[in-house]
Formats: structure tokens, C-alpha cells, sequence
């Protein structure tokens, strides 16, 4: 019995009168009994009764008087009735449309009129309900997110004692619309992944991509975790520090397919590094990440073209409209609020998280990667194909390189391919232990996506082309883009396919030639140039 309501007075006559009954022996006699109950004050019927509830339970709380009314464990109705009332709660009330107390009693009471029973009363119905199961309840009307929001006991929580020891991934969609470099047109909300250190709460690195999320896209990331931030910085115009390098020792990350897949585990077990999965369905397992995602967000809330969180706070406001920033631009913004974030005060470790870092990798050094790239290229899709005589085909695409020469005719086994989808003018083929990179056996074919590539094959297999092949791909995609190009009003998805693209226009050098003032100019004659096969 919980004694926290017992008032002192009723308290203490508890306490006396289990005295009384201690004293008595286990077998007393008739004049032990009649004393006993003469200095209770009680008559011999309720003398018998404390004395086989206190030989039961041998406290004094159980001598308390009971509250007037029925006793908890007592059913609350007639067998007929009860069976209706347990019948309504399973089929009527315990539902994802949670129907009120009030329907369900007036449920219950058509049902029991209809067999010639008096319904119970809602007061007595709502007491009823009060003794059931209230976790499976909410579990059967709200979900299992809202009963284990309310019920799930957390008696402990992920921690890590040093800086890399584990790292959370995931992805989101940002909630601004970004627009495309040359016009200045939405192109829709691009997906972040992103990566923390749970030791020291510092965000690792990040990888925007207008493409839903990939292996590739998780590669990028921890390309971008891995390496020494400077130079990439300085690439952006950036003058802050982001001290964050190394290989992280064990990933947490939830059950999406492209942390399932090959290459991603391949990757995770080339370079040492162990991959634990989240339960499914259980979001708290990536509190860390979950709360930097929600803080991110939060800051991207201010920028022209947000989403907000919710309809109810967008309002009238027009997202596409008022849209300005490009992805470039806005991994450029992003970079920045990271970087801000790391030095502020944050709630859970106490302190800034850059200092909590650079106290960590003082103390203990952290795994560097030798080779940025080979650890892409690790982490990267991949297949097996045959090394011919005339290269190796993948993607409908020849590919060659000096390199395959001395293995013409001495690879008896298929070569493992690898490849970056945002960029097929090069593959990588594994030979004897390393990576040799391989580019299209034309050179004078343009960087194509694999998004791209399979938008081509689409197309030429809905116009009845069984067999595909590699000129015809090209040709297809110069096409497409023509169009996406010269249209005179762009839709959202061909700008998006252009920016897509994007980062395959690489910048030529620029070279100046110096003209003497005082000598004519000669205008040189035009040579056509020959490609060699």
C-alpha cells in the first residue's frame, strides 16, 4: 500500500496496532484474543481480520484503514456486460482513429441494449478503463513512436571517450529550395549527409547532392571527414579553421539501403573501421545527429526560400519564389554555420566542441588516411567486368588505358571496377593490388553522370533499340542537353539534370599571348586534328 497518503494521526494507529498484534502468539488462546480486542477496541470479527492480513503481510500499512468503494483487482461489471466493454476497448477504442471516451460509451450502451443489459455508467466506464494496460493503449491508438515516447525507459546513453571512437551519419533534406548557377531558377530541396564525432559533438563533414541518397553520396561525406579541411576551404574563399581529420574507428547509421550495400561494407572493412546499425525504427539510437540535424535546420529556417517546419509556419510565404542561393552557395553558408557552431557553448559536453576536439587529438592522436582518393575510390560502386583486348566496357561505355597492356591475355579472372556515378569519363580498375584509373577510350567524349546514362538508355529503349551502344548513348545525351540548354523557359527538372552536371564543366586554363604593337598581326592557317584510336 503506498503510505505517502496517510495522514500522521492514521499513521500512528497503524503503528499501535500492529504493536498489539505482535505480541500475540502464532496460536493464541481465547483470553489472548478477548485482550487483544478489548485493547483495539475493536470487536473479534475485525480482530480475526487484522490478524490474518498482518500474519500475510507482516507491516504496518496493511492495517490502514481502506478507502471506501470497490477494491482494486474487483471487476467493475457483470460477466455479460464485461465481455462487451473488453470487446468495444479491442475493436472500437484501442484504434488509430482514437475515438473519445463518450463514443465509447455510447458504443457500449447501444451494444448492451441490444442484449438487454443495463450499460455501466461513463464515470464507471472511464475508472474501468483507468486499471487497463495504459502503455498498450497508447501503443494501439497513437503509435509506437508516441507510447515509446511516453513509457520507453532510457537508462543509459551512447557515449565515447575519444575523438573518432564513434562517428553518427545520416541524411536529410534541407529545407530550402536551391537555384541553378546561370539562371537563377528553383531547382528544388537538395540532400544533406552529414557526419558528427559523438566524443566531442564536432561535425566531421557533409556532402550536399541534388540526388537521393546514394553509397556515393555517403563516399563524399567521408571523403570529406577524412581529410585536412585547409585546402578545401581556401577552394570556397574561407579563412576559418575546421581542424577535423581522420578515420573514424566505428560508424553508427541507420538501416537505409545505401549503408547496406557492398561497397559501403567493403569500404567500412578495408579501412578497419566497424559499422554498427540502429535498430529499426528507433530514431533515439541517433540522438546526436537527430539533434545537429535539428539544429542545422533550424538555421537554414532564415534563409530566402526556407520550407520552415511546417505548413502551419510557411504560410502564405512562396519558397520557389523567394529562393536565391545555389548549392555551391549554400555549402559555402553551410560550411560557415558549422564551423560557428563548433565554437559556441554546447549543452552536452559544457564547453565548445572545437576545444573538447583539440584536447581529444592532443591526447590521442587519431588515424590519418594516406591517400584521400584511394579512400574514395575504396568506398565507391563497383562491378566485375573482363579485360579485353580492347579495354573493358561498363556502362554501355569503352574504357582504356596504357596501364592494361601488360594484363592483355593474362587475366584469367574478371577485374573489379569501380566507379563514380556523378562522373563516368574515368573508372578505376583494380590490377595487381592497385587502382589504376582508366578514362573513355575516346577522349573526345564529354563527362557524362550515370544519371545521365541511364536516362539515355531509357529513352533509346522506348523508341524499340535493343541493343545499346556507345555512340548512340553519347548522342542521345548531347541531344538531351541541347534541349535542356536551349529551352527559352527551363521547368524544374531540366534544371535540376543541368545542375546535376554541374561539377563536370571543369575551368580551362586561361592563356595570355603578347602581341607586339609594332608588328602586323598573321593570321595563321586551320589544320583539322586527328583523333587516334
Amino acid at each position: 500500500m503506498d503510505r505517502t497518503d496517510v495522514d500522521d494521526a492514521e499513521w500512528e494507529r497503524a503503528v499501535a496496532h500492529a504493536e498489539v498484534l505482535r505480541r500475540l502468539p502464532s496460536r493464541p488462546s481465547q483470553v489472548e484474543l478477548a485482550d487483544a480486542a478489548a485493547e483495539l477496541g475493536v470487536s473479534r470479527a475485525t480482530l480475526f481480520r487484522w490478524l490474518k492480513r498482518f500474519q500475510q503481510d507482516d507491516r504496518a500499512s496493511v492495517l490502514i484503514s481502506r478507502k471506501a468503494g470497490r477494491r482494486p483487482g474487483i471487476d467493475a461489471f457483470d460477466p455479460d456486460v464485461k465481455t462487451i466493454v473488453d470487446e468495444a476497448i479491442r475493436t472500437f477504442y484501442a484504434t488509430l482513429e482514437r475515438p473519445t471516451l463518450t463514443r465509447l460509451w455510447n458504443h457500449i450502451s447501444l451494444h448492451c441494449r441490444k442484449n438487454a443489459l443495463i450499460p455501466p455508467s461513463i464515470r464507471r466506464l472511464k475508472a474501468y478503463l483507468a486499471t487497463l494496460d495504459t502503455e498498450a493503449l497508447v501503443r494501439r491508438r497513437e503509435g509506437k513512436s508516441r507510447a515509446e515516447a511516453q513509457f520507453l525507459a532510457l537508462p543509459g546513453e551512447l557515449t565515447a571517450q575519444h575523438p573518432l571512437q564513434i562517428v553518427q551519419i545520416d541524411h536529410t533534406k534541407v529545407d530550402v529550395t536551391v537555384v541553378d548557377p546561370i539562371e537563377r531558377l528553383p531547382i528544388g530541396r537538395p540532400i544533406l549527409t552529414i557526419a558528427i564525432d559523438v566524443c566531442t559533438r564536432m561535425v566531421l563533414g557533409f556532402h550536399l547532392s541534388l540526388e537521393a541518397p546514394s553509397v556515393t553520396s555517403v563516399a563524399l561525406c567521408l571523403t570529406h571527414v577524412i581529410i585536412d579541411k585547409a585546402g578545401w576551404l581556401r577552394d570556397r574563399g574561407i579563412s576559418l579553421d575546421w581542424p577535423t581529420s581522420g578515420i573514424p574507428e566505428c560508424i553508427h547509421v541507420d538501416n537505409g539501403a545505401e549503408f547496406h550495400s557492398r561497397a559501403f561494407r567493403r569500404g567500412c572493412d578495408e579501412h578497419n573501421i566497424a559499422l554498427t546499425y540502429r535498430p529499426p525504427g528507433t530514431p533515439r539510437f541517433g540522438g546526436h545527429i537527430e539533434r545537429l540535424i535539428g539544429t542545422m535546420m533550424g538555421a537554414v529556417h532564415l534563409l530566402p526560400g526556407t520550407h520552415f517546419s511546417n505548413v502551419m509556419e510557411k504560410g502564405e510565404y512562396d519558397s520557389e519564389a523567394r529562393a536565391v542561393m545555389t548549392l555551391r552557395e549554400l555549402e559555402i553558408w553551410l560550411s560557415l554555420e558549422i564551423i560557428g557552431y563548433h565554437a559556441g557553448l554546447h549543452r552536452g559536453i559544457g564547453r565548445p566542441p572545437v576545444a573538447a576536439w583539440l584536447e581529444g587529438v592532443g591526447a590521442r592522436p587519431v588515424r590519418q588516411s594516406r591517400d584521400p582518393l584511394v579512400f574514395l575510390i575504396d568506398f565507391l560502386p563497383f562491378d566485375t567486368r573482363v579485360l579485353r583486348r580492347t579495354g573493358i566496357n561498363i556502362h554501355a561505355i569503352r574504357y582504356w588505358s596504357d596501364g592494361f597492356a601488360p594484363w592483355i591475355g593474362r587475366c584469367e579472372e574478371k577485374v573489379v571496377v569501380k566507379y563514380d556515378p556523378r562522373d563516368l569519363s574515368r573508372i578505376f580498375v583494380k590490377l595487381d593490388e592497385a587502382w589504376l584509373m582508366a578514362p573513355t577510350r575516346n577522349l573526345g567524349r564529354p563527362a557524362i553522370t550515370l544519371w545521365e546514362q541511364k536516362a539515355a538508355s531509357r529513352a533509346l529503349r522506348a523508341r524499340g533499340r535493343r541493343e545499346i551502344d556507345e555512340e548512340t548513348i553519347f548522342e542521345t545525351i548531347a541531344a538531351q542537353r541541347a534541349l535542356v540548354d536551349q529551352a527559352t523557359r527551363d521547368t524544374m527538372q531540366s534544371r535540376r539534370s543541368r545542375a546535376r552536371r554541374a561539377h563536370l564543366q571543369r575551368p580551362q586554363p586561361k592563356q595570355t599571348v603578347n602581341i607586339p604593337t609594332d608588328e602586323p598581326v598573321i593570321s595563321l592557317p586551320h589544320f583539322p586534328t586527328e583523333v587516334w584510336e
